[in-house]
């Protein structure tokens, strides 16, 4: 990110890769004019970990209840970061949050399919349509040419398991069909939100974390959430107009779709 004080919003911020996002971010040289760390439950036991890193950061930190899974949770948030981030916009939006159940086709349930889809698919979407109001004021603000994610930009985190040319790879090792699935519309979902707001200068790009050791990636996987975020942030801030509807990994590197 440039040197310019940006606003930031990253959902699922109470454990994983989100906590491990508002750590990073706050300790970074960066300026951070505000940082909304959302979670379904704030006050409760999974998020303390996040309201004692909020309470070190009173100024910067902003622990907000937002569930991808209710529109009515969505809006409340939009209208408390709204009144904070002013006529200067939301300049960053990451959404992280993500549920995951590790059923193949046979053993998946309806009920299943709809819960997932609701959290990883039709939550980002919700997300990003609220949200957009304050994306473009941001836009608008930056008085700048171009793209990047310290002027107007959504992150949505995905996965290679969302990859139909790497199913081959990874499906024996965790079938995940209704995970895959919904990764597989979350980036579709990105890429036309890409090509729709491109005239407006919002930035949109996929980011695969790579496999990391977290409650949804387990005890064998092959880095650590300080690694995989360390290299996100990285990518993120090179970030241009060039990688507005790109699939790429925590490296930097183009993911196949």
């Amino acid at each position: 990110m440039a040197a310019q004080s940006v606003s930031v919003l990253i959902t699922g911020a109470n454990r994983g890769l989100g906590l491990e996002m508002v750590k990073q971010m706050v300790e970074a040289p960066r300026q951070l004019r505000k940082l909304f760390a959302c979670c379904r439950d704030p006050e409760g036991p999974r998020a303390e970990a996040l309201q004692t890193l909020a309470k070190k950061h009173p100024n910067i930190i902003s622990v907000v209840r937002l569930d991808a899974d209710d529109l009515c949770s969505i809006k409340q948030c939009v209208q408390q970061v709204g009144l904070l981030v002013g006529t200067g916009g939301l300049n960053l939006l990451i959404n992280n949050a993500a549920i995951l159940f590790r059923s193949n086709l046979l053993e998946i349930s309806p009920e299943e399919m709809q819960k997932t889809f609701n959290t990883n698919v039709m939550g980002p979407m919700n997300i990003i349509k609220e949200f957009l109001p304050h994306l473009r004021a941001a836009a608008k603000a930056s008085g700048t040419p171009g793209m990047s994610t310290s002027k107007s930009a959504v992150i949505n985190i995905s996965s290679t398991l969302g990859s139909m040319q790497y199913i081959h790879q990874s499906y024996d090792f965790i079938p995940g069909v209704s995970y895959r699935v919904s990764k597989a519309a979350l980036n579709m979902l990105t890429a036309c939100a890409a090509e729709e707001l491109r005239k407006e200068e919002i930035l949109f790009s996929v980011l695969h974390p790579g496999w990391v050791r977290t409650e949804l990636g387990g005890e064998n996987a092959d880095i650590d959430a300080q690694e995989s975020v360390l290299g996100m942030l990285d990518v993120m801030a090179s970030m241009t107009e060039k990688q507005s509807g790109a699939f790429l990994d925590y490296k930097g590197k183009p993911v196949p779709w």
